[in-house]
């Protein structure tokens, strides 16, 4: 599903480029994404069009694609002139552009700039249906841990702000030309209500940071400097210890501790 031979591009490390080849893996992301007529899909870093030829045969309304690398771009344009090819980084791309309606997004997420590149999407796109990415396997734990565990940080409590995450299923490493020397999964994002979206993302952002960054103190300590009567109230209204650490504060709870702070 993917072009010629002929036009493959070797994988270039600094891009992080691990290009998918197994057809069945493959559907079982598309079944995952389920595109249909009358949808907008936006893929992330289709490299050799290892999705993109299942995700076209699906029909999708409008399809638009990022890809990074040059040659991969022209060579992905040659092979479906049907998809919008955006040759461009997916961390500069307009992401407040795409809001509401029947948008669905993709992407096998290079290893070293996924983290990133879903930091932003889930609060600067509005309404997206759902999300489906192919991640390292350690940060995909990391996408859906629960609070109090230790794979439970700063990403998992942005992310579960805005979105409800799913671990799909892991990917080996034998799945990959080159091979990564470590699994990968696939993950689900599903938006959380309007209301429930956090009211002031700069805020949340600045405390998931600090919290996080310090993360073997105690909030007491971490919050030493934002320390107020009003802090104090709300740890007291909402029966949590000042002696806890970061991990064990819920999204909703760092949500509504940003906004006192």
């Amino acid at each position: 599903m993917s072009y010629s031979k002929e036009e493959w591009v070797p994988a270039k490390r600094s891009l992080g480029q691990n290009f998918l080849v197994d057809e069945n893996i493959c559907r079982r992301i598309v079944d995952a994404v389920a595109p249909g007529p009358g949808d907008t899909l936006v893929e992330i870093g289709p490299g050799r069009g290892a999705l993109t030829g299942f995700l076209v045969e699906a029909g999708p309304e409008r399809y638009l694609t990022l890809e990074k690398d040059h040659a991969l771009a022209a060579a992905l344009s040659r092979a479906h002139p049907g998809v919008e090819v955006i040759d461009g980084d997916a961390l500069q791309f307009d992401w407040d552009s795409l809001a509401g309606g029947q948008l669905k997004i993709a992407g096998n997420l290079p290893y070293n700039v996924a983290s990133r590149i879903i930091w932003e999407i889930v609060h600067r796109v509005v309404g997206f249906e759902r999300a489906i990415f192919m991640v390292q396997h350690e940060v995909a734990l990391r996408l859906a841990a629960e609070p109090g565990g230790r794979a439970y940080g700063a990403l998992s409590a942005w992310v579960q702000s805005f979105c409800r995450v799913d671990y799909l299923f892991k990917v080996p490493p034998t799945v990959f030309r080159p091979q990564p020397k470590v699994d990968s999964a696939v993950v689900r994002f599903t938006p959380r209500a309007l209301e429930e979206r956090p009211s002031d993302p700069d805020a949340l952002s600045r405390l998931l940071k600090l919290c996080f960054q310090k993360r073997r103190k105690q909030l007491k300590g971490i919050l030493k400097e934002q320390w107020s009567a009003e802090v104090e109230a709300w740890f007291a209204d909402a029966g949590l210890s000042v002696t806890l650490r970061p991990e064990v504060l819920t999204p909703d709870q760092f949500g509504a501790l940003s906004l006192i702070i």
